[in-house]
């Protein structure tokens, strides 16, 4: 089994909280970013997710360092919300290119130490809306759909060779970016959902860390909603 593990947009939110109970699981964690500091003992590099080029050489760093990559928790996206009818096709594109695109730059590059390895944890990060939808977010439910179907092809590709690709889709969470919100619209968005509260990033963490772990060999190609019952399994 290989411990080291890269998490993307580590810096900050869900990634942050992987990231630091992937450490407390023991794992060595390179946590690829563009800005911003990491938790304490994680191993920090930065890369464009947009840039082939800057993928391939932070991960070609990671593996001088740290040697094979067992674990990659592809988190890092971006939002640029709108309308339908004033949706630019720029803001379409930027969407998919980081958060649909610019993962599968990172399973690329990592799957070539898991087959290699013949052992490999690939969990993608999308969100309720990719089944559920979201009102002004076309291009965001695009890509995180996108992922679902790009994790059960990896599945199913890799599988025989140690390799499982899980999807977790986290509902509504504590961020800063959900701190933001007005109170009436959380208020709104908590009426909607049975646990009747946001949830905490460590608790997606914790489906994370399972998902990455040795003894979740036997889950691949899965969506597991950690929404606190939203999409009811959409």
């Amino acid at each position: 089994m290989n411990t080291t593990a890269v998490v993307t947009g580590a810096n900050r939110g869900i990634g942050r909280a992987i990231t630091t109970r992937l450490l407390a699981d023991g794992f060595t964690v390179a946590g690829l970013h563009r800005s911003g500091d990491l938790p304490e003992g994680a191993h920090s590099y930065t890369a464009d997710l947009t840039d082939a080029a800057s993928v391939s050489a932070a991960f070609e760093q990671i593996r001088a360092d740290l040697g094979p990559v067992g674990v990659l928790v592809a988190n890092a996206g971006i939002t640029k919300d709108g309308l339908l009818a004033r949706m630019s096709e720029e803001d379409f594109a930027a969407v998919l290119d980081t958060n649909l695109t610019g993962t599968f730059r990172c399973v690329k590059a990592a799957a070539k130490d898991m087959m290699r390895e013949r052992y490999g944890r690939i969990v993608l990060i999308s969100s309720v809306v990719a089944t559920y939808g979201g009102f002004g977010q076309v291009n965001y439910a695009a890509a995180k759909s996108g992922l679902i179907g790009m994790a059960r092809s990896i599945a199913r590709e890799l599988g025989a060779r140690g390799v499982t690709a899980n999807v977790i889709a986290p509902g509504f969470v504590e961020t800063d970016m959900t701190a933001s919100l007005p109170d009436k619209i959380v208020a709104d968005y908590k009426s909607r959902i049975p646990a009747g509260r946001f949830a905490a990033p460590e608790e997606i963490a914790a489906a994370v860390a399972f998902l990455a772990s040795k003894d979740a060999g036997y889950v691949n190609g899965t969506v597991v909603n950690v929404d606190g019952g939203l999409g009811m399994g959409h």
